[in-house]
């Protein structure tokens, strides 16, 4: 086996891990700079993270613990793609579950790709506007609070560090772009 991607060639590959979320490979390659070497890959579930933004300029963010990174974290409503879902349904579907709101507006604001060095997790940004309140239903691992504020003040957080999660941030500063125009 001799796979070429960039200066990169894969002579092998084996998964060393496994759930629903994430894999993880290693791979035996060439450097670009003609070394033996392995590399490690980790690929996880595609996701969404929606910005839902009402008439009066206020957005609706998650605030939740994350065990990975250990604290508390300020984000978009985020969540994985499930299997033959789309894109926008599973943006649908997350906004739904997690704030309980419903839009009938929706604009793509593309994908980031969160980590390129190792991992492989492409995350599609909505905006969602034309907002109708219901009722959250999250997943059992989730403990969610909503919170409302101005745009600008997620701006801000945007800016200074308090909201941390990179395709958040995208997010924000994406949606901001789009409303100078």
């Amino acid at each position: 086996m001799k796979i070429k991607k960039g200066p990169w060639t894969i002579t092998g590959s084996k998964i060393v891990y496994q759930n629903p979320w994430i894999i993880v490979r290693e791979d035996k390659v060439i450097t670009p700079n003609h070394q033996d070497s392995i590399f490690g890959v980790i690929i996880m579930k595609k996701g969404v993270s929606v910005l839902p933004l009402d008439d009066q300029e206020n957005v609706y963010l998650t605030q939740e613990y994350h065990y990975a990174v250990e604290k508390v974290t300020i984000e978009a409503v985020s969540g994985g793609i499930d299997d033959g879902e789309s894109k926008l349904d599973a943006a649908r579907r997350e906004l739904k579950e997690e704030t309980g709101l419903t839009a009938n507006t929706w604009t793509s604001l593309a994908n980031v790709d969160p980590f390129t060095a190792i991992v492989n997790s492409p995350n599609y940004l909505y905006l969602a506007r034309n907002l109708s309140t219901g009722i959250s239903n999250p997943e059992g691992t989730e403990t969610i609070k909503v919170i409302k504020v101005p745009f600008s003040q997620a701006q801000v957080w945007a800016m200074n560090g308090k909201i941390t999660h990179s395709a958040t941030v995208a997010l924000i500063l994406k949606t901001a772009l789009l409303l100078k125009k």
